[in-house]
């Protein structure tokens, strides 16, 4: 596993990478859903932002 964290931290480091790191965090963690939000939308966001918060925790755990 540890190879694998490698890869993140590395893959994430380079300017494009890191680019894409905060196109992710803007589409997901920091995106706000009106009151009028399905609960299959809410869900899905959710699951999103999980997904982003794994990205940066393999990346954590690759330095």
């Amino acid at each position: 596993m540890k190879d694998t964290e490698q890869n993140y931290a590395r893959t994430f480091s380079t300017t494009s990478g890191a680019a894409v790191l905060s196109h992710l965090r803007k589409i997901t963690i920091e995106r706000v859903l009106g009151p009028d939000a399905t609960d299959a939308q809410l869900r899905s966001l959710e699951a999103q932002r999980a997904l982003v918060h794994q990205i940066e925790n393999m990346i954590e755990r690759g330095k």
